[in-house]
């Protein structure tokens, strides 16, 4: 890859078009990966400078062209308004390490479940209940983020979708 934009160095659109130039020299210039994504070079860099906002399209396309599924999650928990408030960012790790934190997510499973069970009987969630809800929705959203990264690393390591 040709010279290092330093003003870029930490946008995660930049870096993942420079990881995706080491397999695919295509990407290492600015004006080949807009050929190849669709966006306008000068609209590119501008991005990959933070000097302005991709729209989601946009970080689609550059998501698919560099193999990055992980930049549409990104985007929606950093950049996104209505993600920001919904989604959390996630980090792709090696295959062994995501699969063993999705079944370590998952060990308490059943008392997961007789918990919500127990809480749910009445139709009510009573103040002495709520800590156990809370528990309950916290290891939930952490079975659904081990989830979500297991699910990414495939997308771009096995190419599922």
């Amino acid at each position: 890859m040709g010279k290092k934009a330093t003003k870029a160095a930490d946008n995660m659109y930049y870096i993942a078009r420079c990881e995706a130039a080491n397999t695919n020299e295509d990407f290492s210039s600015r004006e080949s990966a807009a050929e190849i994504t669709g966006i306008d070079r000068t609209r590119l860099a501008r991005i990959e400078l933070d000097t302005i906002n991709p729209y989601p399209e946009e970080v689609l396309a550059m998501a698919r062209a560099y193999n990055t599924p992980e930049l549409c999650n990104s985007y929606c928990a950093r950049e996104c308004p209505i993600g920001q408030t919904s989604v959390t960012e996630v980090t792709i790790d090696d295959f062994d390490r995501l699969a063993l934190k999705v079944l370590g997510s998952l060990k308490d499973i059943d008392e997961l479940r007789m918990s919500l069970i127990a809480i749910s009987e009445d139709g009510v969630i009573s103040e002495n209940e709520q800590a156990t809800f809370h528990e309950i929705l916290d290891s939930l959203e952490k079975i659904s983020n081990n989830a979500n990264a297991l699910r990414l690393w495939a997308i771009k390591n096995i190419r599922i979708e």
